[in-house]
């Protein structure tokens, strides 16, 4: 394969060798164990997780895994930037909205004006104001 990648997943980060087929990534079948998953006959396993590959898709080709398509399969969203050689899992649809079901905000760790990191879980208990703010 040509160059190397950074795939981001659940807070990992793995380096696999790729190549390029227009916007399209292909990875190594062999380096998706790097992000903890495995090409088996019987489709991509992560665990005890298998999502079978449907016998008309190019999924897999003799260029690799296509990342897009390996993304729509086990249902996450995917964001690639081909320039930075980079690519981002998201999280699948029906895991933020169990999540989102909770009414438990996640766990996050923020600076203030001095510094000082603050977590989320420290505040339990107590009545907090949280600003959001983007730029874009």
């Amino acid at each position: 394969m040509g160059i190397t990648f950074s795939i981001l997943d659940q807070g990992r980060v793995a380096a696999v060798e790729g190549n390029l087929a227009g916007d399209a990534v292909h990875i190594a079948p062999e380096d998706f164990a790097t992000i903890g998953w495995a090409l088996k006959p019987h489709g991509f396993c992560k665990d005890e997780l298998c999502f079978p590959i449907p016998s008309q898709s190019t999924v897999v080709t003799s260029a690799g895994v296509d990342l897009a398509g390996f993304a729509s399969l086990i249902g996450r969203p995917l964001a690639i930037d081909i320039e930075a050689r980079a690519a981002y899992l998201g999280t699948a649809a029906a895991d933020r909205s169990a999540q989102l079901a909770t009414l438990q905000a996640p766990e996050f760790a923020l600076p203030d004006l001095d510094g000082t990191m603050h977590t989320l879980s420290e505040q339990r208990g107590k009545k907090v104001l949280l600003a959001a703010y983007g730029s874009w």
